[in-house]
């Protein structure tokens, strides 16, 4: 089971449906497009746009990947690296192949432009596709830690959201601050790891809450083995096996990894979804927490003589 589940997703790892943006005249675009699909057929999602302004604008927010500008007649390319380093790695050899195509025999480089750029001292964002994995151990840890020591809904709960807290501040303070694998704003970033770290360790604190020792079962297998190998966060969900990519990103992890790329290279933008998905998560483990209570509680009444019986 380990080895499928994480094996399987790096070996049919594939590009498909990636969003990008191509850039130019209707006509030029037209022909770029059209090169796209007859040389990846669905590979890629593109989003047709004027100019290189909003080329890049769409970057920024998150909406594409990189971009194919053909606006000045020769192609370049305009990726982000931040955003995948895999997918900015495939728009700049399949550039490459378009320039020699149309221009055959000239010898001229393609221009290659990385628009959001991942740190100097972690290029290859290694750091942040090396912490998914204990982002999710972290949770599953706090739960299992808090279901056998701690007694209580309501201080279940308080542990959990106060061990997200410190592991937030704590994870988001060596990765940015010692590695160097992440920009933008510490508080942020700190944010974005402490709600995916809730959202895990509180959803199998309800599962266990209702189901007992096999809703930690039930978690681990969730997040460890579905949620972690599909989250994407080392190459992108769109070069994950069809399906697979998708399922990903409701996940914690996947949302997780997706929030924090956010928090920590395109201030903020394309967080949406992501919050979403793990608020739900947080919601739907305090829920199943209650629902656990109110069944001890059920069970206790219905076993508890009435007053004046022996």
């Amino acid at each position: 089971m380990l080895l499928t589940a994480f094996a399987w997703p790096s070996v049919r790892s594939h590009v498909h449906d990636v969003p990008i943006a191509v850039a130019g005249p209707t006509t030029a675009v037209t022909q770029i497009s059209t090169a796209l699909d007859q040389r990846r057929p669905g590979a890629f999602a593109i989003t047709k746009v004027a100019d290189t302004a909003a080329a890049e604008q769409l970057i920024r927010d998150r909406k594409v990947y990189g971009a194919i500008d053909v606006s000045s007649g020769t192609p370049q390319v305009i990726t982000a690296s931040a955003a995948s380093a895999a997918i900015a790695q495939t728009l700049q050899s399949l550039a490459t192949a378009l320039s020699q195509g149309q221009t055959p025999g000239n010898g001229t480089a393609v221009p290659i432009r990385d628009l959001v750029t991942l740190p100097t001292d972690d290029p290859r964002g290694a750091g942040l596709a090396a912490g998914a994995l204990p982002l999710v151990i972290g949770g599953l840890l706090s739960a299992l830690l808090l279901t056998r020591l701690v007694r209580g809904t309501a201080r279940r709960i308080a542990g959990s959201l106060t061990f997200a807290v410190t592991g937030g501040l704590a994870v988001a303070a060596i990765l940015q601050f010692w590695l160097g694998s992440l920009n933008g704003s510490y508080p942020a970033n700190a944010g974005a790891i402490a709600l995916t770290i809730a959202a895990t360790s509180l959803s199998i604190i309800g599962l266990e809450s209702l189901l007992g020792f096999a809703g930690i079962g039930l978690g681990a297998v969730a997040m460890m083995l579905v949620g972690n190998p599909l989250s994407g966060t080392s190459t992108a969900p769109e070069m994950l096996p069809s399906w697979s990519g998708m399922l990903g990103q409701l996940l914690p992890p996947g949302a997780g990894g997706q929030l924090l790329r956010s928090t920590a290279f395109f201030d903020g933008a394309g967080t949406t979804r992501s919050v979403i998905v793990l608020v739900t998560w947080l919601m739907l483990g305090a829920v199943l927490c209650l629902a656990g209570r109110l069944r001890v509680r059920r069970a206790t009444n219905a076993h508890t003589p009435p007053p004046g019986r022996s």
